[in-house]
């Protein structure tokens, strides 16, 4: 695996975010929507950065009181299978952890089976359905890692 470094997101990465939000999802965020992200004081958005400095992935969440919520996750398709999407989503992780979350939710398309293998792998279990969640009407399945102390908790990390 490859030594990648997590850092805040700024709009000066906005260009290299949008570019993997655009190769990875049919329907793309917008530049105004990951700025609203930036400027959100529930929200954490982060990049993470291969050796050279380049943006191979990113992740957005937000924190509101117990509860984390991964809003949107991506790695370059040049650098998956690296172990890159696994690194952002172990960080919201100890990040919630550290801020007091009692777990961290998130939604996942039926049809993205290695993400929902790697949030299994995590320790997420599916606790949900939301029908039609999608653009094109594909159901979302949710997903939530739940820390110590509250009923199905799991401590993977």
């Amino acid at each position: 695996m490859i030594e990648i470094m997590i850092c805040p997101m700024t709009e000066d990465s906005l260009d290299a975010v949008l570019a993997i939000e655009s190769d990875s999802f049919p329907s793309p965020w917008s530049r105004p929507l990951f700025i609203g992200e930036l400027n959100s004081d529930y929200s954490t958005p982060m990049v993470a950065l291969d050796p050279d400095g380049v943006i191979v992935g990113y992740v957005c969440f937000m924190l509101v009181i117990d509860e984390g919520h991964i809003l949107n996750v991506a790695v370059d398709q040049n650098s998956r299978g690296q172990g890159i999407g696994r690194l952002l989503v172990e960080r919201v992780i100890i990040d919630c952890r550290i801020q007091g979350a009692e777990y961290v939710s998130l939604e996942v398309r039926p049809s993205n089976l290695p993400a929902i293998s790697l949030y299994k792998q995590l320790g997420f279990i599916v606790t949900g359905r939301r029908k039609a969640y999608y653009e094109n009407g594909e159901d979302a399945i949710m997903m939530e890692y739940i820390f110590s102390g509250h009923e199905g908790y799991n401590e993977a990390l």
